[in-house]
């Protein structure tokens, strides 16, 4: 047998009993197997808090209107004559609350907006704040709520609800784990699916079910199709989502850093040597103005946000649209004299960052309004139905007569061991994307136990049962 002979044999996949199968494609008898049987373990073990990931997410996605309509009163006034001053509405919020440190102001934008005065307190959780929402016209106050970032307590409720189920750190594994393998699954389910279509020479099945079928093959047909046409959202979805999750998040990070992907800060690029005077407390009023009006004179227009700094550091003032057309511009401002010292446009940021503002903002629904939550909405439901007919195409999929028991629980392509190339290459990417995503990695490793002992078990359970079944005697008769 010459070197290349032994090659191609090597190649042949094996059943359970280790028996040579025909010479198969490259696909079927090498990767399928392994994406099979990995498809079927995501869909098992991870399918669940896909599942969870997506109906709060789900949920999530209504949070702009629901907000709009429970805080109707502390978002909105009537317009009653001219503004107050900025530092007036200031004044009248530090009146208001005494107790906390003033981090920051949004001044109402448009005639009907509060102008929202932010506060750091010691009796507030680490990630909340307090703001104090402002008349603008009158200077009385609306409202006082403690706030996650710009979100008021209806949306910050389901976006901790969301990312970690009310479990702290702990909880923000579920998510990640969700992250992580939704792009595997859905990469390995259209791989499987298209391939499958594609052979039996059935395409176009593969974005509209097959009609006339019944039972699973009805609901693999809906599976396969409807995993089409959400494929690329999974991917989105998976991707952005793991921008912010703990483990793979602090990678992401960190990339970004090395190649100097980072969003650039118009505080970071101030000359040398410039002096910042000091504001005390009873300044602040009179300077947020200034910055204020500095931020106006540059042409930041629409939603800003004024950020005094650490004694003898220039404050920021930036803009915060984040639906499209995204104003993100930011200055720099001496906060004693209004002087603006550096700049950065939105236009000058790198391409990564501009990605990375963009895909959180969508995954969040923020970037193209009502049209943009609709959209995760229906991809939302999408999945949930995946997830659902998954299992139940699992289910029909059981054995139910006791020849068949030593199936059970049996993953597609068990039957079928699959080329070293295949094994290799799956590993390989594996090992990689572990790397990058620990939730990943270690995850796969207890699906590889699993399906290894797995198999094991159904092995010898086949040929306990063949062993112990008596002989049949035949005699002449």
């Amino acid at each position: 047998m010459t070197t290349s002979q032994i090659g191609r044999a090597d190649e042949r996949s094996t059943d359970d009993s280790g028996r040579a199968l025909p010479r198969a494609r490259w696909w079927r008898d090498g990767f399928r197997p392994l994406l099979a049987r990995l498809h079927f373990f995501i869909g098992v073990f991870v399918g669940p808090f896909i599942l969870i990931a997506a109906v709060t997410g789900l949920m999530y996605a209504a949070t702009p209107a629901i907000e709009q309509i429970v805080y109707r009163d502390t978002l909105t006034v009537a317009p009653s004559g001219l503004p107050l001053p900025l530092a007036q509405q200031v004044s009248a919020a530090q009146e208001a609350q005494v107790d906390g440190t003033l981090i920051e102001v949004r001044p109402a934008t448009n005639p009907n907006d509060v102008t929202r005065v932010i506060f750091s307190t010691e009796s507030d959780p680490a990630d909340r704040d307090l703001t104090v929402f402002i008349n603008p016209y009158s200077g009385e106050v609306t409202n006082t709520l403690p706030t996650f970032g710009e979100w008021l307590p209806v949306r910050s409720w389901f976006d901790d609800l969301h990312r970690t189920l009310f479990l702290g750190d702990v909880g923000r594994l579920y998510s990640e784990l969700a992250a992580s393998w939704l792009w595997v699954l859905a990469a390995s389910g259209l791989s499987i699916w298209v391939f499958r279509r594609v052979r039996k020479g059935r395409r176009r099945t593969l974005v509209i079910p097959t009609r006339g079928v019944t039972g699973r093959g009805r609901l693999m047909g809906w599976h396969g199709a409807l995993g089409v046409w959400l494929a690329l959202g999974m991917l989105f979805l998976s991707a952005t989502g793991l921008t912010w999750s703990q483990y793979a998040g602090t990678n992401v990070g960190n990339l970004r850093e090395a190649l100097d992907w980072t969003t650039p800060s118009a505080a970071a690029a101030l000359p040398e040597n410039t002096e910042v005077p000091e504001i005390l407390e009873q300044e602040l009023p009179a300077a947020l103005e200034r910055a204020a009006e500095s931020a106006r004179d540059e042409g930041l227009d629409g939603i800003i946000k004024i950020v005094p700094a650490e004694s003898g550091e220039a404050w920021t003032v930036s803009q915060t649209q984040r639906s499209w057309p995204e104003k993100q511009d930011s200055i720099a401002v001496n906060p004693a004299t209004g002087e603006v010292l550096s700049r950065v446009d939105f236009a000058d940021w790198p391409l990564a960052a501009k990605l990375a503002r963009w895909g959180v903002d969508a995954h969040m629904g923020l970037l193209f309004g009502a049209a943009n939550q609709i959209v995760l909405a229906a991809i939302a439901f999408g999945i949930i139905f995946m997830i659902l007919w998954g299992y139940r195409m699992w289910w029909l999929r059981r054995p139910t007569t006791r020849a068949a028991r030593s199936g059970y629980l049996r993953p597609p392509g068990a039957g079928r061991t699959p080329t070293r190339v295949a094994t290799f290459v799956i590993a390989l990417l594996g090992v990689g994307a572990g790397l990058f995503a620990p939730a990943l990695g270690g995850s796969l490793i207890l699906f590889l136990a699993v399906d290894l002992a797995l198999g094991t078990f159904l092995r010898r359970r086949v040929s306990h049962m063949n062993s112990a079944e008596p002989k049949r005697s035949f005699s002449a008769t």
